[in-house]
């Protein structure tokens, strides 16, 4: 048999092998209902990863039906393996600038700024305009972002100010921390028609200077560096509703970028979700890039499920494979996706009576 016949059909019984080896509780279902340490849901949309001292912490938008409707929430997480996560906290916040009732607090990221040893949280914090005199307005009009600050990943968090960053409108906002350890804050803005990459401050409480502009009416905005180039994702701007989820690349992270691409075939609608974040993990054998998404439904965003899957990319490709049972081994840095044509065993994650 030729050397390269054989060395396709080992790694494909060693892979067939691997697959068959995963306990049910150790792999990732994409868009099955996820649970935590308690047999809970985790509650962590539109969220990110900081990994910090050997441990990943997911925080994201807590929308638990119960919760107090005056107030909104954000879910943290911890894990060791990103698949099976013990719940920490659920961090309770109020209306920080006297918003109102239609107060909006979304897409929470959190940032660790080793010289002050504290933990930075940034919110997409929006609603009406500050005194309006209708007490039922709703709507998207303040476009700013909250900035608090914690001792500890689970908090509390202190407030510390609201701001548009750039003095540009602020609606979706994403995170990124760079191999240097500089960390950006991407943000979209509606009038410019496109959205920014700007680098935090040395406290990481307000934006030290603009990094890119990218001319592209896209939210969700999430980066990856991985090997030589940059690789930018985001959403086009149709609501709740997904759509074909576009991405490029770039030498530095200031551009110039390239014209945007699928990440995935237009008419699966990203698979149903909606980017978040881009979580690289490197190991003794590899790195590995998670796609991070988001399936939103907008009449019970508390159901609302997580599509992650490791992507295809290098070269200046990035795609989204279509979702299917794998694994991760965050000390090699290698992911297992199972093939199609073996049957998963009944997830772990399996939807509970309602």
């Amino acid at each position: 048999m030729p050397k390269n016949k054989f060395a396709t059909l080992l790694l494909f019984v060693l892979t067939f092998a691997a697959a068959f080896a995963q306990k049910p509780e150790d792999v990732i279902h994409p868009g099955e209902v996820w649970l935590d340490n308690r047999g809970i849901p985790i509650e962590a949309h539109g969220g990110g990863i900081l990994h910090f001292h050997h441990t990943y912490y997911w925080v994201g938008e807590d929308r638990t039906q119960t919760n107090d409707p005056t107030k909104r929430y954000v879910g943290c997480y911890s894990s060791t393996d990103l698949i099976h996560w013990t719940f920490l906290k659920q961090l309770a916040f109020a209306d920080p600038e006297h918003i109102g009732p239609h107060w909006i607090l979304e897409r929470p990221k959190v940032f660790y700024n080793e010289p002050t040893k504290k933990f930075v949280l940034y919110i997409h914090l929006d609603g009406p305009a500050v005194n309006n005199t209708d007490p039922n307005a709703t709507g998207y009009k303040l476009a700013r972002v909250g900035v608090y600050t914690s001792d500890r990943i689970d908090g509390p968090y202190t407030y510390i100010h609201s701001f548009r960053p750039l003095d540009q409108e602020s609606r979706d906002i994403g995170q990124f921390v760079d191999d240097d350890g500089t960390a950006y804050l991407i943000f979209e803005s509606r009038p410019t028609k496109g959205f920014f990459i700007a680098q935090l401050s040395e406290d990481y409480l307000t934006i030290a200077k603009q990094t890119a502009f990218i001319p592209a009416r896209l939210e969700g905005g999430a980066v990856v560096h991985y090997k030589d180039l940059y690789y930018v994702i985001g959403s086009h701007l149709s609501g709740w509703a997904p759509n074909p989820n576009v991405y490029a690349t770039a030498s530095t992270l200031s551009g110039p970028w390239t014209e945007m691409q699928d990440i995935a075939p237009p008419e699966t609608n990203t698979y149903g979700s909606q980017s978040s974040f881009l979580l690289k993990v490197s190991g003794s054998k590899g790195t590995t890039v998670i796609y991070m998404g988001d399936e939103w439904k907008s009449k019970e965003l508390w159901d609302s499920r997580y599509l992650w899957m490791p992507l295809d990319i290098g070269a200046a490709i990035l795609k989204l494979p279509a979702p299917a049972p794998w694994s991760l081994n965050v000390k090699t840095g290698v992911a297992i996706v199972l093939p199609a044509s073996i049957p998963s065993s009944p997830p772990l994650n399996s939807d509970p009576p309602r």
